[in-house]
């Protein structure tokens, strides 16, 4: 899925939407955001209609399945995730870079409570997405890390794989511990720095 276009398994390549379903699909994929950080993936779908200001009919028309839906939010916070290294290393000094890059991470994933066991469920709309998150994160993730480490401002023995993994764990929890969560990421993210231990 995509924020562009919806599609479904196999379908072949997924058609532009016009500008006012564009909207819809806008609307739906940010209320489901919502509705899933605050209760879960389980959330009753006319509640996200209702947030999003649709009708039920508009949410299946686009996401068939309940899956359809979860792997498009998945999808598309990696994509804003991804997009904001590329912000951060233009706007921030290297460090500062990673540092709130690795907090936008780490909220991302705090923030999709039960998600974990939903992408284990063998339904076919999530398949693609651990090669989404390799393609677009890890290399997010690496670049901001590269370039710290060439400024001389982390440790040059730790790898982006290490981290990825770090915050995963110190991330999911189903209890909302997002504030603990990204404290301690913090934590983490200072010792990275050259003459922090």
């Amino acid at each position: 899925m995509s924020e562009t276009a919806t599609s479904t398994p196999d379908a072949g390549p997924a058609k532009p939407l016009r500008a006012d379903a564009q909207r819809s699909v806008d609307a739906l994929l940010q209320a489901a955001q919502e509705v899933f950080a605050a209760i879960g993936v389980d959330a009753p779908i006319r509640d996200i209609a209702a947030k999003a200001g649709v009708g039920l009919g508009t949410v299946y028309r686009h996401f068939p399945q309940r899956s359809d839906l979860i792997a498009a939010v998945f999808r598309r916070e990696m994509d804003r995730c991804a997009d904001a290294a590329v912000q951060l290393a233009a706007e921030e000094e290297p460090f500062e870079a990673l540092r709130l890059w690795m907090a936008r991470f780490s909220a991302f994933f705090a923030t999709k409570r039960g998600l974990a066991a939903a992408l284990h469920s063998g339904e076919p709309a999530y398949a693609a997405l651990p090669g989404h998150f390799e393609a677009r994160l890890r290399p997010a993730l690496e670049g901001l890390l590269v370039t710290a480490q060439g400024a001389g401002r982390v440790r040059g023995d730790v790898a982006a794989d290490e981290l990825l993994g770090a915050v995963a764990r110190l991330s999911m929890s189903d209890a909302d511990t997002t504030p603990q969560t990204q404290r301690m990421v913090m934590v983490l993210v200072d010792g990275l720095r050259i003459g922090a231990y």
